[in-house]
């Protein structure tokens, strides 16, 4: 399975990325939604898991983007507390769902796993 992540704290890419690719998933990064957008105009991907909090285009923005540039995409959102209406407008948006940062890895791979298999593909 195929997975972007979309973040601007390179720690956690390189973190999540690490723990991911351990558990055989494919894994592209992203360290803004513009770049985002860029990898899947060219790259099929079966999930994003996507920051909501980012400088420039933010998460909830790149999400709009995306469910039109690939609608059936699905897209996890990460969010702070302080974050959770963003969250909550993302999942009016076209969101799979939203998990709290920090996240952990085993949730963060449930969910992936969940919004795979609602959209089709297999784990």
């Amino acid at each position: 399975m195929h997975i972007l992540l979309v973040d601007d704290e390179t720690e956690f890419l390189e973190l999540m990325t690490k723990r991911l690719d351990r558990r055989n998933f494919q894994v592209s990064t992203a360290a803004n939604g513009a770049d985002a957008l860029k990898l899947l105009a060219g790259t099929p991907v079966d999930v994003v898991v996507l920051d909501v909090r980012m400088p420039g285009m933010d998460g909830i923005e790149t999400l709009k983007h995306i469910k039109k540039l690939t609608p059936a995409t699905e897209v996890i959102l990460l969010t702070g507390h302080a974050n959770m209406e963003v969250a909550l407008e993302g999942m009016t948006q076209g969101a799979f769902d939203y998990l709290l940062k920090p996240v952990a890895i085993n949730d963060l791979i449930f969910k992936i796993q969940d919004a795979a298999k609602k959209s089709g593909k297999t784990t």
